[in-house]
């Protein structure tokens, strides 16, 4: 048996991990699914003073509370730019870390410095003209982004997307270079279709020598192919 934390990626909530959750218990492990503040069932937290710092602290006060040990953190897009923060605060406690699909920024960099400039550009807009300047607005056009194309799957996940603090997005990550070091790294990949925004982020963990896997299915995998993400979560963890 295995302990897991699924951490979800930007406008999402614990809710997106039920499928992979479900299988995971069944196969023994523990499984543990925060909702970082201001997402999913947690709304109505969400405020202009959100941001990067706000959900490391909701990651590594789980970690404390349920006093966790050999966890295997599973971060998913946004979440991949807590690794090294959770880290520096809490690596006593990691087994492991899969960056699922996921983001990686450098000390001092923040999610939208490592998007692409064009992405990064619009997000700005979008936030100025529809979000007061300080949340990025939920809409089912990100779905059609992350590869989200099976019309039930959209109808059950897209009223479930909640609006995305812009702090996440600017806010620099704060952590030592070496944060990291030591501890078991894990890149999975999504190929179908694949995201040219994580490409880079690939190519890296594979230069650094990670362990690498891919899903064959669209950036939100817990959704796409909660069955085959579950297996590989099950394989990475007992392997």
């Amino acid at each position: 048996m295995s302990t897991f934390v699924l951490v979800h990626g930007a406008m999402h909530g614990a809710w997106c991990w039920r499928d992979v959750r479900d299988r995971l218990a069944d196969a023994g492990h523990r499984v543990f699914t925060p909702t970082l503040t201001g997402q999913g069932e947690r709304r109505r937290a969400l405020t202009p003073e959100v941001g990067v710092s706000t959900h490391v602290l909701d990651v590594t006060e789980l970690l404390w509370f349920e006093d966790l040990s050999d966890v295997h953190l599973v971060l998913h897009s946004y979440a991949g730019i807590l690794a090294g923060p959770v880290a520096r605060r809490a690596g006593e406690r990691l087994a492991g870390i899969v960056f699922l699909a996921a983001f990686l920024a450098e000390p001092g960099q923040s999610l939208l410095d490592v998007e692409p400039p064009s992405i990064a550009s619009r997000y700005r807009e979008i936030v100025a003209a529809e979000g007061e300047g300080w949340r990025l607005p939920a809409s089912s056009g990100f779905l059609d982004q992350w590869g989200v194309t099976d019309p039930e799957l959209r109808g059950w996940a897209g009223p479930r997307l909640t609006d995305f603090p812009f702090r996440c997005q600017t806010e620099p990550v704060d952590c030592p270079a070496d944060a990291l070091d030591g501890i078991r790294k894990v890149y999975v990949r999504h190929t179908a279709p694949a995201l040219d925004s994580l490409a880079p982020f690939h190519r890296r963990a594979r230069a650094l020598g990670w362990e690498t896997h891919d899903l064959r299915c669209g950036h939100d995998t817990m959704l796409a192919a909660p069955e085959e993400t579950a297996d590989l979560l099950h394989r990475i963890a007992t392997s």
